[in-house]
C-alpha cells in the first residue's frame, strides 16, 4: 500500500460553475496542502469583518471566499466544513414518527450552504435526512453525503448499508464509514468488517470509505489485511483531546482526519486555559471563539463538523473562509490545549486515562 498524503485540489470545474474559487487563501510556502475551487459552500453567508491595521471600524469585503476541499487518497474530494446530524439532532428510535422539525432544520442547513451532511445508522434521523435532502431541492451531484454502521453492535454490513440507502432515498453515498470499532471482539472481527466495506465501495454505492473513532491498534489491524486504505477516521478532535501519535500515525498511512466536536474547548469544556486566547484572537480576526476553534482545525488540514439549529449562527461559522490562523497561532492553541484533558464521548468505551 503506497503512502498518501491529503491534498487541498482543484474540483471538476463544470459541475461548480455557479461557484467563484477562493481569493484571500494565499498558499503558504513548502505547504503540503494546495488551495481548491469550492465545493461546501454556495454565497448566502453571513458579512466578514476584517479589523483595520489602524484600529478604525471593520468593512467587509466586497466577494465572500469559500471553503475548501480535501483530496483524499481515493482522489475523492471531501468539504472541509460539514453539518452533523448527531448530538442535537439525534433520535432515540429510528422508528419513532417523522421529526418534520429535524427535517426543516435540515432543509435550513442546505440551504445555508452546508452541502456536507454528515448521518450515521446510529442517529436515528436517516429518513429525515432523506428527506431534507429532497426537499432542499439542491442537485444530487452537488452535495457530499456521509452515513456509518453501527460500531457497538454485530450485523450482516450488506444489509445495513442497503437500509441506510432506502431511509435517505439515495442510490449512493459520498462516503460510508465503520462508526466505531466497538463491535469488535477481536482484531479478525475489525478485518472481516472492513472487507465487507471494500466490497461495498467495489459495488460503486459508497465513492468513498473509511472509518471512526478508531484509535491506532484498531487501525493497525485492519492495515494488516486491507486492499484499500481507509480514507479518513472520523474522531473527537479539539485542543483538549489531540490523540497523542494518532494523527501522525493517520498521516503517514495517507488517512485524513475529520473531527466532530470542534467546539468542545468553547462549549463544553468551558472554563479552560484556552478561554483568553480565543477571545484575544477573536477579536482580532473580527470573529467568535467558535469560529477560531474550527479554523484551527481547518487550518491543520483536518476536517469540520459542526452542527446547529440556527440559520444566524451557521452562517457565521462559514467566516472561517473568510480568515487563516498563522502557524504560530495554530502551536499556540494546541500547546495550551495540552493543558487541560476533556473527552465528550465513548466514556463508557475507552478508558478514563486513555487520550490516544
Amino acid at each position: 500500500m503506497r503512502s498518501f498524503s491529503p491534498m487541498i485540489t482543484p474540483t471538476r470545474t463544470a459541475r461548480l460553475a455557479r461557484f467563484r474559487p477562493p481569493t484571500t487563501f494565499p498558499v503558504r510556502p513548502k505547504s503540503r496542502f494546495r488551495l481548491s475551487i469550492p465545493l461546501s459552500m454556495n454565497a448566502s453567508t453571513a458579512v466578514y469583518q476584517t479589523p483595520h491595521a489602524d484600529g478604525q471600524s471593520p468593512s467587509p469585503p466586497k466577494q465572500m471566499s469559500q471553503i475548501q476541499n480535501l483530496r483524499l487518497n481515493d482522489e475523492n474530494q471531501i468539504p472541509m466544513l460539514g453539518y452533523g446530524l448527531g448530538t442535537a439532532n439525534y433520535k432515540l428510535d429510528s422508528d419513532s414518527p417523522e421529526d418534520k422539525e429535524l427535517i426543516k432544520t435540515v432543509v435550513m442547513a442546505i440551504k445555508a450552504g452546508y452541502y456536507h451532511l454528515d448521518g450515521a445508522e446510529a442517529y436515528g434521523n436517516e429518513v429525515e435526512l432523506g428527506k431534507a435532502i429532497i426537499e432542499a431541492g439542491v442537485p444530487r451531484e452537488a452535495l457530499y453525503v456521509t452515513t456509518k454502521i453501527s460500531g457497538v453492535k454485530i450485523q450482516d454490513t450488506k444489509e445495513a448499508f442497503e437500509l441506510s440507502l432506502k431511509k435517505l432515498q439515495l442510490d449512493y453515498v459520498d462516503q460510508y464509514l465503520i462508526h466505531a470499532p466497538f463491535f469488535a471482539s477481536s482484531d479478525e472481527d475489525l478485518q472481516k468488517k472492513w472487507a465487507d466495506m471494500e466490497a461495498i465501495h467495489a459495488s460503486g454505492k459508497a465513492k468513498t470509505i473509511g472509518v471512526s473513532n478508531f484509535l491506532q491498534k484498531d487501525l493497525e489491524a485492519i492495515l494488516k489485511t486491507a486492499k484499500i486504505v481507509p480514507a479518513i477516521n472520523q474522531i473527537e478532535y479539539h485542543p483538549y483531546l489531540q490523540h497523542g501519535d494518532l494523527i501522525p500515525f493517520q498521516k503517514k498511512h495517507g488517512i485524513a482526519t475529520a473531527a466532530y466536536a470542534p467546539l468542545t474547548a468553547v462549549v463544553r469544556a468551558k472554563p479552560g486555559p484556552l478561554d483568553p486566547t480565543y477571545e484575544q484572537l477573536a477579536r482580532k480576526y473580527g470573529v467568535t471563539p467558535a469560529e477560531i476553534a474550527l479554523r484551527w482545525v481547518i487550518d491543520q488540514g483536518i476536517v469540520a463538523l459542526t452542527t446547529s439549529g440556527s440559520e444566524e449562527r451557521l452562517k457565521g461559522y462559514q467566516k472561517v473562509g473568510q480568515f487563516k490562523l498563522t502557524p504560530k497561532e495554530v502551536e499556540v492553541i494546541s500547546e495550551l490545549g495540552k493543558q487541560k484533558k476533556f473527552r465528550g464521548f465513548w466514556k463508557d468505551k475507552i478508558a478514563a486515562d486513555d487520550w490516544s
